[in-house]
């Protein structure tokens, strides 16, 4: 009977499994996904199409390698479509984590900014109050005026 020690780290096992990065996948599929939606992708996808057609059409029968109904083609252009589909699927919920992960940081960032705001409007209103129970110079100009006034019409 072996009981395992929990000051020592385990054994490593051997798995049968392939081991993957999945960030690294990741980014490959990113990468993927975003050349599979470019013009380039497009333009080298129409001549490797035309090329492999008019080889098979043109070249002597002995060069040609997938003849008219192009079955390879068509198995070859398959085969790109079920791995392509995948793959930007993984890219869009890679970004949909990075949206959502924005929408929260953008989230907390508004309600600070909102907290913030009526911190200020109370402090604002608190100076607005304090302000009408402080003489202003106006007003203390606007007094000694009347008091000079008021001596004036005594004399």
């Amino acid at each position: 009977m072996t009981s395992e020690r929990l000051d020592q780290p385990r054994d490593l096992r051997r798995s049968l499994r392939p081991h993957y990065d999945p960030e690294a996948f990741g980014r490959l599929s990113e990468q993927i996904a975003r050349f599979l939606g470019t013009a380039r992708f497009i333009v080298y996808m129409t001549v490797f199409v035309a090329t492999w057609v008019t080889w098979n059409v043109a070249a002597p029968d002995h060069l040609k390698f997938d003849p008219y109904p192009f079955i390879f083609l068509t198995l070859m252009l398959s085969l790109q479509a079920s791995y392509a589909a995948p793959l930007i699927l993984l890219a869009q919920n890679r970004q949909d984590d990075r949206d959502r992960i924005q929408y929260e940081q953008d989230r907390e960032t508004a309600e600070r900014n909102q907290a913030e705001i009526e911190y200020l409007t109370r402090e604002i209103a608190g100076l607005r109050l304090a302000l009408n129970e402080v003489a202003t110079r106006d007003y203390l100009r606007s007094e000694l005026g009347r008091l000079l006034e008021e001596l004036r019409e005594r004399r």
